[in-house]
């Protein structure tokens, strides 16, 4: 088992709890109950849940890689979290003017970093021959 891969999935199952528990009542929830045209609020609504929806299946997906490498997948899902991290950086910059108000951006990398050392693990000449 890869236990890089695996702690990364913990990392990403302790980031939808965070998600849910903390940002929704912060977040999601004055959002739903402000008088922004229902329209803004139900594409708030949805883009707040494919975020819940996208934790909770790369939180499965590191889980399964760490039995079953496949590099591919792991550099798509670091790329789409260094995307995360590039967007919380941007915005947070440009709109806040700073990057402590939207901090998600540290655990995006933490998490892309736990799984690039995943990546490095399955290919250590050990972990090959026990694949093969």
């Amino acid at each position: 088992m890869n236990k890089w891969m695996m702690t990364a999935a913990g990392l990403l199952f302790l980031t939808t709890g965070v998600h849910v528990f903390l940002g929704g009542p912060e977040i999601h929830v004055p959002i739903q109950e402000s008088d922004l045209h229902p329209a803004v609020r139900a594409v708030g609504a949805v883009v707040w849940h494919a975020v819940t929806v996208m934790l909770l299946v790369f939180g499965a997906g590191c889980a399964w890689l760490s039995r079953n490498p496949n590099a591919p997948l792991a550099w798509l899902m670091i790329a789409t979290q260094l995307g995360f991290v590039g967007l919380f950086v941007a915005y947070g910059m440009a709109l806040l003017g700073n990057l402590t108000v939207m901090p998600q951006w540290i655990i995006f990398g933490l998490i892309s970093a736990v799984i690039a050392m995943g990546i490095r693990a399955d290919n250590t000449p050990a972990r090959r021959a026990a694949t093969a």
